[in-house]
C-alpha cells in the first residue's frame, strides 16, 4: 500500500539525489594557506574560499556539505545559478602581462638554471 509518507520519503530521496548529481558538477579546490595555517576549500564558480581545516579530508567533508546546501539554494530560487562551465578544457597556455623588469629577472633566473623561461615558470607555479 502506498501511503503519503512513502511518497514524501521518495520525493525527498529524489531531491537529495538531484542535489548530489548537480553538486558533483562543481570542481572542488583544496589548498594549503600559509596565512591561515590550514587547508582552505572552495568550489568555483559556486563559492570562493568558504571553509578551512587541519586536513584535506576535513575540508573536503565541509566543502561537500556547503556545495550541497548552495545547490539546494539555487534549486529553491534563493540564489542565482552560477555560470556553468561543464567539460571546460584547458589548453595549457595563457598570457600574463608583467613589468619588463620582472620579465628580465625571471628570464635571467631561468637562464642561470639552464632552463627555458617556460620551463622555469611552470616549475615555479607547480611549487605554489
Amino acid at each position: 500500500m502506498i501511503t503519503k509518507q512513502t511518497i514524501t520519503k521518495t520525493v525527498r530521496q529524489d531531491r537529495k539525489a538531484q542535489i548530489r548529481r548537480l553538486s558533483a558538477q562543481f570542481p572542488r579546490l583544496i589548498e594549503w594557506s600559509e596565512e591561515d595555517g590550514s587547508f582552505v576549500g572552495s568550489a568555483p564558480p559556486l563559492v570562493s574560499q568558504c571553509c578551512h581545516g587541519k586536513t584535506e579530508a576535513a575540508v573536503a567533508t565541509q566543502l561537500a556539505v556547503i556545495v550541497d546546501d548552495l545547490v539546494q539554494d539555487v534549486l529553491d530560487g534563493k540564489m542565482p545559478a552560477p555560470k556553468a562551465e561543464p567539460g571546460k578544457t584547458y589548453s595549457g597556455k595563457f598570457v600574463v602581462r608583467i613589468p619588463m623588469a620582472l620579465h628580465k629577472k625571471i628570464a635571467l633566473k631561468a637562464q642561470a638554471r639552464g632552463k627555458s623561461l617556460n620551463q622555469y615558470v611552470a616549475e615555479v607555479l607547480t611549487q605554489t
